[in-house]
């Protein structure tokens, strides 16, 4: 029985926040993990979900999206009724309960007791690659991309932080069934965050 399976052996239903950014590569890690991942856009696939992906993109496109379609509501809903999600980037700034340097009337999903800075490294020229040592997922090192992406500046407690940068920033966080990290580990073929999130989804389910 593998993460991306149910008790039954049936694949799990999971869904990746299509409104806007990088939802394709989202979509392709999960099911080259054997779930059943579809892209959501509307309330009524949302409902059909186990679990949701928030991708990396613009992060006020996206809350302004999400509340346009009607998601906004039903994503606070299910979130707050323990729906495992998983945000990058963006997702990461979409599940933060505070946000610093947020355009004028930016909201958040919230559920992560975290605050976050949104475009913490700069512009896209100041984009970087990294090894980050995450012991939570095995002894090899993480290579992580950052692309105009946000640090978590404070956590509350009952956070997990997994990983941060030498300057003590944080950048991968847990708690309960969320899960966030600033950086884009679906753009290299790194799996092993995704893995966590479907374990999430599976002891839900």
């Amino acid at each position: 029985m593998t993460a991306a399976t149910s008790s039954l052996g049936e694949a799990l239903t999971v869904g990746v926040l299509a409104l806007q950014g990088d939802f394709r590569e989202h979509l392709a890690s999960l099911r080259a993990l054997g779930a059943d991942a579809r892209p959501v856009r509307r309330p009524e696939e949302l409902a059909a979900v186990q679990g949701l992906v928030i991708p990396g993109g613009e992060s006020s496109v996206m809350d302004k999206l999400s509340r346009i379609f009607g998601l906004a509501e039903p994503l606070r809903s299910r979130i707050a009724d323990g729906m495992p999600v998983y945000g990058t980037c963006a997702g990461l700034i979409m599940l933060a309960d505070r946000i610093v340097d947020g355009i004028e009337g930016q909201q958040t999903l919230g559920g992560l007791d975290i605050t976050v800075r949104r475009n913490a490294f700069g512009n896209q020229n100041d984009s970087f690659e990294t090894d980050l040592a995450i012991p939570a997922l095995g002894e090899e090192p993480v290579h992580a991309v950052f692309i105009r992406a946000p640090a978590i500046e404070s956590t509350g407690p009952g956070v997990t932080v997994l990983a941060s940068l030498p300057d003590g920033r944080g950048v991968a966080v847990e708690h309960g069934n969320l899960l966030g990290t600033a950086f884009h580990p679906e753009v290299t073929g790194e799996r092993r965050f995704h893995e966590r999130f479907l374990q999430l989804v599976r002891a839900a389910a």
